[in-house]
């Protein structure tokens, strides 16, 4: 019987790099647009694998899934997904943390330029015919100040090596980072209050995990300098937005740009989008055509990997193999 291989959902046009890497393997792709997890059973309870995008993947669903070996996800969070139950169900989940590394980076990168430099300031007074140097008043020289990252993984590391010769001070909080790839890089790993009292740049790269959900908000932006800038190009709920915009409007802190945001798309009238000190984006930092192509494609190829009885290169749950080999 020929492998039953669903898509969740997609925001993509078709499936065209997903379907050439299924279909060389000789198996087939099913669409679904599921937004629920009853569509989601209904659409992978005798699905062979997975590939996910943004439908939640509870426990509920996955306790319904009859033969599932894999769940793909597009891209490198994980937050729709159960892990914990896959892992306890024996099913294999995947993902591609190095699709878009260079993109993310690069956009953070944007975002805070963009805010250091007034650029969305002066851009809006320009076209409302002003010119006008203060509008954008008071900006502040980048060289000397200090680059704080919240997380110390793949993304914050190319974006220390592009920044590298701006000249600036950069520390990180992760503790689970190599001291000894920190120290190649000329970051300084600190204590968490330390990152948020010293950072004038901030930047989050932290996934979404019951702990770091809103581990910055009210008393954070209270510790934070009223010059700071923040940057999301990670998960929105690791920023409470409430939060945020009370530090925004209080002039606890100087501004902030976004990626991501705790609901996905946000609302037109959401206060944040009404703030001048804060330039958005609609979660699209990882986002070119060549990131775009690798990570579907590769996300098509992990579940290629285990229905022809590998494991996906891309393993996001390594303590399956201990289930797996109870279960043989």
């Amino acid at each position: 019987m020929n492998p039953k291989i669903v898509v969740t959902d997609f925001e993509f046009p078709d499936l065209a790099p997903e379907r050439a890497v299924i279909e060389a393997a000789g198996f087939q792709l099913i669409e679904a647009q599921c937004k629920t997890e009853a569509e989601a059973i209904a659409a992978c309870a005798d699905a062979d694998a997975i590939i996910n995008q943004y439908c939640q993947l509870t426990a509920g669903v996955i306790d319904k899934l009859e033969r599932c070996q894999v769940i793909s996800r597009y891209g490198i969070g994980l937050n729709t997904i159960d892990v914990p139950r896959a892992t306890e169900s024996g099913i294999y989940v995947a993902n591609v943390p190095d699709g878009s590394l260079e993109e993310v980076s690069d956009h953070a990168i944007a975002l805070m330029m963009a805010l250091k430099r007034g650029i969305a300031t002066y851009d809006r007074a320009l076209r409302a015919g002003t010119w006008d140097y203060t509008v954008a008043k008071p900006l502040s020289r980048l060289r000397g100040q200090t680059l704080g990252f919240l997380s110390f993984g793949q993304i914050a590391q190319r974006m220390a090596h592009k920044m590298a010769n701006f000249g600036l001070r950069i520390i990180a909080h992760d503790p689970y980072a190599d001291v000894a790839v920190a120290k190649s890089a000329g970051v300084e790993l600190v204590t968490y209050d330390k990152l948020i009292a010293e950072s004038d740049i901030l930047s989050v790269h932290v996934p979404l995990t019951d702990e770091t959900r809103h581990m910055i908000s009210d008393a954070q932006f209270a510790a934070m300098k009223p010059t700071a800038l923040i940057l999301n190009t990670a998960r929105g709920p690791v920023v409470d937005e409430d939060a945020l915009v009370r530090a925004l409007k209080d002039g606890q802190i100087a501004g902030a740009g976004l990626d991501v945001f705790e609901a996905e798309p946000i609302g037109a009238d959401h206060p944040l989008l009404s703030l001048p000190n804060v330039i958005t984006s609609p979660h699209c930092a990882w986002y070119s055509e060549g990131s775009e192509f690798e990570i579907r494609s590769k996300t098509a190829q992990n579940i290629v990997d285990v229905l022809q009885g590998r494991e996906p290169t891309y393993l996001a749950n390594p303590a399956v193999r201990d289930i797996l080999r109870a279960k043989a």
